[in-house]
C-alpha cells in the first residue's frame, strides 16, 4: 500500500517521511503513520521521501596511465538521512544527476594515474575514492552514501583480445619448458635404463662363461681320474671336439637358410686348441709379470 493523502490528513508508509509545509514553507517532517492537516492555517502535505536504500549504476569511460580506454560500471548505494529529509527535499531536484557527476569527476581524476593491471588490482581504491568524495559532498545535501561498488572494469575489445593472446602466449611457451624437461627426463630414464641392461648382460656372459669354464675343469679332471693314462690335453681337445661338432650341429638345424663357410678338419680343431692355449698360457704369464 503506498502513501494516501488528501486536503485534509495524509498517511505516511513505512520507511518513508513526509515533509509538511504552512504557506508554502517549510515546517516539519511527517513520520510514518496517519497525519490530519489543517488547510485553513496553511497546513498541506508537499511531499514523500524514501529512506529506503537506492542504487544507481554508473558507466563511466575513460583512459589509463597507459592508454587503455576502458569502461567502468559503479554502483552507488545510497538512502536519505531522515533527520535530514528537508535538505534532500528542497536542495537537490535531481540527485542522481548530481551523483553521476561526481563519479565521473573522481574516477576520471584517478584511473588515469594507473596503468590497466593497477587498475583491476587497486579498483577497491578507486571506489573508496569515490565514495569519500561523494560522502563529504552529498551528506550537505541531506543524503548518505552506503556503499560504492566497482561491479566491472571492461576493456576495450582488441585490448582484451590482445591479452588474452599475451596470456595464451606464455602458457603455451610454460607448456614447451614442462614438455621439454619430461623428454629430457624420459631420454635420462632411458639411457639409464640402456646402461643398467648392458651391465646385467655383461654379468650374465661373464656368469655364463665362468660357468663353463667351472664345467670344463670338472669334467677334465673326472675324465683323468677314470681313464689312467690319459693327460689333460688329451681330454681337452676330446672335448673341444665334441664342441666343435656340436656348433656344426647347431648351424645345420638353424631355421635361417644362412650358408657359412668355415674350415672343417681334426686338424683344424687341433690348430684352435692350440690357439686358446696359447692365448691362456701368454694371459697367465702376465698376470705373473705384474704381480
Amino acid at each position: 500500500m503506498g502513501n494516501v493523502f488528501c486536503l485534509f490528513c495524509g498517511c505516511v508508509e513505512q520507511s518513508s517521511v513526509g515533509v509538511v509545509e504552512r504557506w508554502g514553507r517549510f515546517d516539519k517532517l511527517a513520520q510514518p503513520g496517519l497525519h490530519f492537516f489543517n488547510p485553513l492555517a496553511g497546513e498541506c502535505l508537499a511531499g514523500i521521501l524514501t529512506t529506503r536504500i537506492s542504487s544507481l549504476d554508473v558507466r563511466i569511460e575513460t583512459k589509463t596511465k597507459d592508454n587503455v580506454f576502458v569502461q567502468l560500471l559503479c554502483s552507488i548505494q545510497y538512502r536519505v538521512i531522515k533527520e535530514n529529509a528537508d535538505d534532500a527535499f528542497y536542495e537537490l531536484q535531481n540527485p542522481k544527476e548530481q551523483i553521476q557527476a561526481y563519479v565521473f569527476d573522481v574516477v576520471r581524476a584517478h584511473v588515469p594515474r594507473m596503468t590497466l593491471d593497477e587498475l583491476f588490482e587497486q579498483k577497491g581504491d578507486v571506489a573508496q575514492a569515490v565514495l569519500e568524495e561523494l560522502e563529504r559532498v552529498m551528506g550537505t545535501y541531506g543524503y548518505n552514501i552506503e556503499h560504492i561498488l566497482v561491479v566491472d572494469i571492461i576493456p576495450d575489445d582488441s585490448v582484451r583480445k590482445a591479452m588474452n593472446e599475451i596470456n595464451a602466449a606464455q602458457r603455451l611457451q610454460l607448456a614447451s619448458v614442462y614438455k621439454g624437461e619430461a623428454e629430457k627426463i624420459l631420454l635420462v630414464k632411458k639411457a639409464e635404463a640402456e646402461a643398467e641392461a648392458k651391465y646385467l648382460g655383461g654379468v650374465g656372459v661373464a656368469r655364463q662363461r665362468q660357468a663353463i669354464t667351472d664345467g670344463l675343469r670338472e669334467n677334465i679332471l673326472n675324465f683323468s681320474h677314470k681313464v689312467e693314462g690319459t693327460s689333460a690335453k688329451e681330454v681337452m681337445d676330446l672335448i673341444m671336439i665334441t664342441q666343435y661338432f656340436d656348433t656344426i650341429k647347431d648351424l645345420g638345424n638353424s631355421s635361417k637358410n644362412t650358408t657359412v663357410f668355415i674350415p672343417h678338419g681334426p686338424g683344424h680343431v687341433r690348430d684352435i686348441g692350440a690357439q686358446i692355449r696359447n692365448g691362456m698360457m701368454e694371459g697367465a704369464s702376465a698376470n705373473i709379470n705384474a704381480e
